[in-house]
């Protein structure tokens, strides 16, 4: 099993950047992907971005691509979102997720588990 802590939210006004962290333990880290995933008030869990085992690949929601950026370190054992251009709309709890498929490159809230507990995004416009 793998635990996940992710860190870094808070409050920034639109135009604005935050960098999130989400640091893992309990399994091996560079044998899985990851993904981040952000859920707003009132509406459902959405995928943000995703990255493989190894970082040479990554992969984004259309809504964020070109603004954010997924990247990891497995001698640290993290994986990091850089969020640029901040908009209200990204306004969020945003949660790191372990892939539970061996489907590639995984969107699907299903698809992933052993979830952190959040960490909140406020983008003031």
């Amino acid at each position: 099993q793998v635990q996940l802590v992710e860190s870094g939210g808070g409050l920034v006004q639109a135009g604005g950047s935050l960098r999130l962290s989400c640091a893992a333990s309990g399994r091996t880290f560079a044998s899985y992907g990851m993904g981040w995933f952000r859920q707003a008030p009132g509406k459902e869990r959405e995928f943000v971005a995703g990255i493989i085992w190894s970082g040479g690949r990554t992969y984004y929601a259309d809504s964020v691509a070109g603004r954010f950026t997924i990247s990891r370190d497995n001698a640290k054992n993290t994986v990091d979102l850089q969020m640029n251009s901040l908009k209200s709309e990204d306004t969020a709890v945003y949660y790191c997720a372990v892939p539970t498929t061996v489907r590639p490159m995984s969107r699907r809230v299903t698809d992933f588990g052993s979830w952190g507990q959040g960490t909140q995004v406020t983008v003031s416009s």
